[in-house]
């Protein structure tokens, strides 16, 4: 599976990238804005994207309707990371069409396991 992981952290895009590649069946690449991913989904074509939701200059919830506007990715997966983890934060993410959502900071160890649990359930990967 191709996960493509989008943070403007670079730190949190290294960790992210680890804990995810302790999955040997996933192709892990990263960017660092909406705007990169956009480039990346279009060349390379992830089956699961997780996203930042607090980004500068396009936002997750904004990358996720760029993404959306693309016919070859209006069905792909969008699982937010976000710090705001509040029922109602989560409500709002998920109203948006997510497979998920993610609290940030995540357990490096878990992610990838915590990602996994988020495919099946969603059925769509």
């Amino acid at each position: 599976m191709r996960v493509l992981y989008v943070d403007d952290e670079a730190d949190i895009r290294e960790v992210a990238e680890l804990s995810l590649g302790l999955n040997p069946d996933w192709e892990i690449r990263t960017a660092a804005s909406g705007a990169e991913a956009l480039r990346v989904i279009d060349a390379w074509t992830p089956n699961l994207v997780l996203l930042d939701v607090m980004m500068p200059m396009m936002d997750g919830p904004q990358t996720l309707e760029a993404i959306r506007q693309r016919r070859s990715a209006q069905e792909l997966p969008v699982i937010f990371i976000t710090a705001r983890v509040l029922a109602t934060d989560r409500s709002r993410l998920m109203g948006l069409g997510a497979a998920g959502v993610i609290a940030k900071p995540f357990d490096p160890m878990k992610l990838a396991p915590d990602v996994a649990t988020i495919v099946k359930d969603y059925g769509r990967v």
